[in-house]
């Protein structure tokens, strides 16, 4: 390879690790404030996915609240919204909140997926992930459960039906009725 192409390729190449440090030092300096279990739950507005309007977290504030990431591409999601309809159905006497947060997803197809699993309770969009990002999100389907105080109770990475997580949703749901 001719010595000026060399140089120049790597000089791309070291821009472009320079580019990618520099985004990286943003993202960490930048970040809002995650999720912490303990802490207070990031706060956040939304278009209703189920109707007219907007919504906030902050509304909620006095009731405990199961905030749930989904998609309707999603295949565990599938399998995990009757388990948050049901929840919604048995506890929302008590003050409990089930929200439905659709990641990232096309509003004709999140109303399907809503329709189509019959869930009730309220659900807004998070079509560019601001919200997600906001909780750390990894993937969907996540759960975050908050208790009437606004604090993050527990944080579970999969369906909550599946496994350890069946336990660990209903030991928060009770920690988060009873704050």
């Amino acid at each position: 390879m001719p010595r000026p192409v060399k140089l120049t390729a790597q000089a791309v190449a070291l821009a472009a690790v320079a580019g990618l440090l520099a985004l990286l030092v943003w993202r960490v300096t930048h970040q809002e404030a995650q999720a912490k279990l303990g802490k207070r739950a990031p706060a956040f507005t939304a278009k209703r996915l189920d109707g007219p309007g907007k919504l906030s977290l902050a509304s909620f504030r006095g009731h405990p609240v199961v905030l749930n990431f989904w998609a309707s591409w999603c295949g565990p999601c599938k399998r995990e919204a009757p388990t948050l309809e049901r929840t919604w159905q048995q506890y929302k006497s008590q003050g409990l909140v089930v929200l439905g947060v659709d990641y990232t997803d096309a509003s004709s197809d999140a109303r399907s997926f809503a329709a189509r699993h019959g869930l009730t309770f309220p659900i807004v969009r998070d079509g560019n992930g601001v919200i997600g990002t906001r909780y750390g999100l990894t993937g969907v389907p996540e759960t975050f459960v908050i208790d009437r105080s606004g604090r993050l109770v527990d944080h579970l990475l999969a369906p909550v039906e599946d496994g350890q997580n069946k336990t660990d949703f209903a030991k928060a749901l009770k920690e988060a009725l009873s704050s």
